[in-house]
């Protein structure tokens, strides 16, 4: 249970984060890039050494961490971005109705119990983040902003329920105790690698001008990344032969907490639709929990 409130607290950060940085005018992408490097040096002490070596290259779960270390960047962009153009409540619940996407995969690939109680958490999990995130406020804005409501959570659903499907399955296939921190530092480097080639074009091209609180706007960003995948992957070892619940609590409670978080400190706005969203958030977590 402590690595699930742990989980659903950092993660619910991170996307808080955007608006902090939106506020005090901190590149989001340098933070994002200086981020997951933040995240190698801490999976570094909590591994008591840098464990990326040459062998790594060649590890059965390599391929996998590449491919994830490139949707990190994505991801993180694009919630960046929508937290910051959109709100926090949105981003939050754009990126975590993803949660049918591992949902079916665990029921698929490793032939999970799927009860009426489940499946019916689902659908009220799926119609809370909709009504969570119904967007009465920002639809009368301009055309752009419209295209924005539309295109980024259709993003963001294949993306991130994307990145917990493959999660789950490495975690299954490739990892254990031993290599479950070299699998995380080598995803995260792939992702800051990745951002820092990007963020040196921007640099060079003139697009871009470097900031240097983006150093320390990284470091706050990356500790909690770090353990928020970290602590994911504890509970789903925890609970691994119940990882269609799992999921699906641990993305309800992190739109749950960032909403409200995003309402008591932003003051954004939450009509009624959004409060019957976070209501059937709760229903949704009881179904599924107890299903």
């Amino acid at each position: 249970m402590l690595f699930l409130l742990g989980s659903i607290v950092f993660t619910s950060w991170l996307t808080l984060s955007f608006k902090l940085l939106e506020k005090f005018r901190i590149s989001s992408f340098q933070s994002i890039v200086f981020n997951y490097w933040t995240c190698v040096i801490t999976g570094s002490f909590v591994n008591e050494s840098f464990p990326i070596y040459q062998a790594t290259f060649s590890e059965n779960w390599f391929l996998w961490s590449l491919l994830l270390g490139s949707i990190f960047i994505f991801i993180f962009n694009t919630v960046a971005f929508t937290a910051q153009q959109i709100g926090v409540a949105v981003a939050s619940v754009a990126n975590k109705l993803s949660l049918v996407v591992p949902f079916l995969f665990s029921l698929y690939l490793y032939k999970e119990q799927a009860t009426f109680l489940k499946i019916g958490g689902v659908i009220v999990a799926v119609l809370a983040v909709i009504l969570t995130c119904w967007p009465s406020q920002q639809i009368s804005k301009t055309n752009k902003s419209k295209t924005i409501l539309i295109v980024i959570p259709f993003l963001l659903f294949f993306g991130s329920g994307l990145l917990d499907t493959i999660i789950k399955y490495v975690e299954q296939a490739y990892l254990n105790e031993t290599n479950q921190n070299e699998f995380l530092i080598t995803s995260f480097a792939i992702a800051g690698f990745f951002g820092l080639i990007i963020l040196m074009i921007r640099l060079l091209t003139g697009k871009e001008k470097f900031d240097g609180r983006s150093i320390i706007a990284g470091l706050a960003i990356g500790i909690p990344n770090y353990f928020s995948i970290w602590c994911l992957i504890k509970v789903l070892k925890t609970y691994s032969t119940n990882s269609s619940a799992i999921i699906p609590i641990n993305n309800m409670g992190i739109v749950l907490f960032s909403t409200l978080m995003a309402w008591l400190f932003f003051k954004e706005k939450l009509s009624a639709k959004n409060w019957a969203g976070i209501l059937l958030s709760l229903l949704a977590i009881f179904l599924i929990a107890f299903g």
